[in-house]
């Protein structure tokens, strides 16, 4: 330990103890803690404790004291684990007196026991309860502490904080167990102890049995709090011990699937997935039985994650999966009966169609139904883009199954059965599983084959957005082009009442479906374009992010005629500009950097016209903004520009050991000329001297850059030259000191590049990266602001961070 904080601990503990004092907050303790973690790991405690008795000193203190301060306590607990879990710190804590307090020896029976804080007011707080699991947890790290454990009756208050009433106590419980069992069967018992436990230590059969007690309880709290710990217990603990418990406790768990209702399903599912990811899955046959016998138990809406779960594992039995694939579409299944369409291409898989447990769900209330529907959604949208998912995937039936719950939602299904009439009426205007289905779309669309087998003749009858009908075979409709894949034609009248709609959150999400399909789906309506004047401003900054990437395709025109007089002879890009320039709000002139940084990058036409008139423009709006994040994607662009000059487009890594070659000396004097023509070194320059230190780094960064390229070829040749650099350099003092109206009108790259030269853009790029706190972020800094708060440090001691 630091010398200097040494001499500053005796004052520091007196301070904690010491009633009349302010109490220090959490953090300044919590910082305590950290720095003593730290001073532990990287030496032996005892010569801590013996080099500073005033620690010592401070525990017995806490004790002694009548009314102890809670977080003082939970400090003073956490502190003896540290300390403790070093086994000859252990034994001197054991039987080490005080000096000053009249007190012998035993301080952690003191602390832990049943004598200690367990009788006192102060057990009553949260914190001192959760600093006493903490504490203990620490010590928890050799064999002297489980004799410590049983001998103090530890566990069974571990036992009882299992329920304790704050759940970051109770959770802390069970996490404590795990640790305890795992501490308890390392050594002999790592081996393969038996099922029956009776070679199995004291402590570990405690624990096993209290569990089994827990699991045979009529109260689904303790069987709640069981299956928690097993679930830890196989997620962390992967020793062959971890067999046995299996097989002693497997047919405890089993009979949970004979009550009505099944307590504690959540946890139920979390336990025999975390089994089945553990080496224990790969060794038990019964896992696979028990697994498919809850899948047929629990409720569609409860064995929804636990289908999931069973398609992620990598050794699976193949009937399991097809079960469990089976239970993840049945929701979809029953909408696609219910929408009575048409025959088509093949349905779902065989085991997926709708059984009358999932009728029940749909029929029992609205949000059995919503919740059901959004669940099965989630969870094939997670599936579709995982490795594993079951192949064959149901593409076709899928985006069937999509398309009818959205048309549900929109009112035009025509349903000839009671479960459809019941779904009109639940999921009519249901923004939630409006949501869901679009992204689920969204997520298809990315999927390979997602037109292979699709019935092209399929179409959105007319008057769909007007009435109720049926979807019915037969010729494209002349309002919806047959170039648009399917199920697009189905889409459209829906997508263009949704982004009518008087809710933001439906036309912004409609916004982003349409972004993501038109990357496989070509075009898009033209109301998109209309958004961008939409007033909301999530709305206009999605607007521009969909019509930026339907532009760089080519599939985006601006929009003419008598019913759009004000934009006839606008393009898009000045449209952007002017939002860029004049939008109210951050998000959309953020979404516009964006694009137009992208449009840089892929060549967009409007940018190809005039190179240099395009990025001057957006880099005199960008220098104006109040938004440090459009400044900061001002220099991403003016940093893309100079690397296509150079012949170097694509991204660079800032941080490359290896700085890139330098151009040829004419090719930097055009890139030179060209870098001034657009005002991108006053833009660069000024943001250099940002308030907002993410700007100047990126500014730093990108100067840099431009130093590498340019030093190489400055030489002997240069040395006579003289720029005036005095101008620029009066500027940039002037600009540091917050004066930043003046700009530096015409500049010379010669003087500019001096002026690089000159500054040291090394040491501010390390300035910059250091947090604001680097000066006096330091263990004796935090015990002088401690001090310092109550008056013992003179009034100018005190570290501000």
């Amino acid at each position: 330990m630091d010398p200097e904080c040494s001499r500053l601990l005796p004052a520091l503990c007196a301070v904690l103890v010491d009633p009349r004092q302010p109490v220090a907050d959490d953090t300044c303790l919590e910082k305590l803690l950290d720095w003593f973690k730290t001073v532990t790991e990287a030496g032996p405690s005892l010569l801590l404790l013996q080099e500073n008795p005033c620690l010592v000193e401070l525990l017995f203190r806490v004790l002694k004291a009548h009314d102890p301060r809670p977080r003082v306590l939970s400090f003073s607990l956490r502190l003896a684990g540290l300390f403790a879990a070093q086994e000859d710190c252990f034994q001197y804590l054991q039987v080490t007196p005080s000096s000053s307090v009249s007190q012998q020896g035993e301080l952690l029976p003191m602390l832990f026991g049943e004598s200690g804080p367990l009788g006192g007011a102060a057990w009553t707080a949260p914190t001192v309860r959760s600093g006493w699991l903490q504490g203990l947890r620490s010590l928890a790290q050799h064999p002297g502490a489980l004799r410590f454990l049983a001998d103090c009756g530890a566990v069974d208050t571990i036992f009882s904080l299992q329920g304790d009433s704050s759940l970051f106590v109770a959770s802390a419980a069970g996490q404590l167990l795990v640790h305890i069992l795992a501490l308890a069967m390392r050594g002999p018992a790592e081996g393969h102890p038996s099922p029956q436990g009776c070679d199995w230590p004291a402590c570990a059969q405690k624990i096993v049995c209290h569990v089994e007690d827990s699991l045979r309880s009529t109260a689904t709290l303790q069987v709640t709090q069981a299956l928690n710990v097993l679930t830890t217990t196989f997620g962390h603990c992967h020793s062959p011990w971890t067999q046995g418990l299996w097989v002693r406790l497997s047919p405890l768990v089993a009979c949970l699937l004979e009550k009505d209702p099944i307590p504690a399903s959540h946890s139920l599912v979390d336990l025999l997935l975390s089994v089945a990811r553990s080496p224990v899955g790969s060794s038990d046959c019964g896992l696979w039985e028990t697994l498919a016998q809850t899948l047929s138990h629990l409720s569609p809406t409860q064995a929804g994650p636990l289908a999931l779960g069973i398609l992620k594992l990598q050794d699976c039995p193949q009937a399991l999966k097809t079960q469990a694939f089976g239970v993840l579409l049945q929701p979809l299944a029953c909408v696609l009966k219910a929408a009575a369409q048409a025959p088509g291409p093949p349905g779902f898989p065989e085991g997926a169609t709708g059984d009358s447990i999932t009728v029940d769900t749909f029929l029992s209330s609205k949000s059995a139904c919503v919740g059901l529907l959004c669940q099965a959604l989630a969870h094939l949208e997670l599936l579709q883009l995982l490795p594993q998912r079951p192949s064959p995937w149901p593409q076709a039936p899928l985006l069937r199954a999509a398309v009818a719950i959205l048309r549900f939602c929109h009112g035009s299904a025509a349903p000839t059965s009671d479960v459809g009439g019941h779904l009109c009426a639940v999921l009519a205007g249901c923004v939630r599983v409006q949501r869901a289905a679009l992204d689920f779309l969204g997520t298809l669309s990315q999927g390979t084959g997602s037109e292979e087998g699709l019935p092209g003749h399929t179409q959105v009858a007319p008057g769909l957005p007007q009435g109720p009908q049926l979807l019915r075979p037969g010729p494209p409709h002349p309002a919806v082009p047959r170039r648009y894949p399917w199920p697009l034609q189905e889409l459209l009248p829906v997508l263009r009442k949704r982004l009518c709609s008087p809710c933001w959150e439906a036309r912004d999400s409609g916004l982003e479906f349409l972004t993501q399909v038109t990357r496989h789906w070509g075009e898009v309506p033209e109301l998109t374009g209309q958004l961008l004047r939409d007033p909301e401003s999530y709305v206009r900054a999605s607007a521009v992010t969909a019509t930026g990437q339907l532009s760089s395709w080519g599939l985006y025109a601006t929009p003419t005629g008598p019913e759009h007089p004000e934009v006839q002879q606008e393009s898009l890009f000045t449209e952007l500009l002017h939002i860029l320039s004049t939008d109210s709000e951050g998000f959309p002139r953020r979404a516009v950097m964006h694009v137009f940084t992208q449009w840089l990058k892929d060549g967009h036409a409007d940018v190809a016209e005039d190179l240099e008139q395009f990025v001057a423009r957006v880099l005199q709006a960008a220098s104006q903004d109040l938004d440090w994040e459009v400044r900061a994607q001002g220099l991403e662009l003016a940093l893309v520009f100079l690397e296509q000059l150079l012949g170097q487009p694509g991204s660079r890594c800032p941080y490359a050991v290896a700085l890139p070659e330098a151009a040829p000396p004419a090719t930097l004097a055009q890139v030179l000329q060209a870098l001034c023509r657009v005002q991108l070194f006053e833009f660069a320059l000024r943001a250099l001297f940002d308030c907002d230190r993410p700007v100047a780094q990126k500014s730093c960064d990108l100067l840099l850059f431009l130093k590498a390229k340019a030093t190489p070829c400055g030489g002997p040749q240069e040395a006579g030259a003289s720029p005036d650099v005095v101008s620029v350099e009066a500027a940039l003092q002037r600009w540091q000191a917050g004066e930043q109206g003046q700009p530096l009108g015409e500049l010379e790259p010669e003087a500019v590049m001096a002026v690089l030269r000159s500054m040291d853009l090394e040491g501010l790029r390390g300035m910059l990266a250091k947090s604001s706190d680097h000066m006096e972020k330091s263990p004796q800094s935090l015990l002088q602001d401690m001090l310092a708060t109550v008056g013992v440090l003179g009034e100018n001691e005190a570290d501000c961070y």
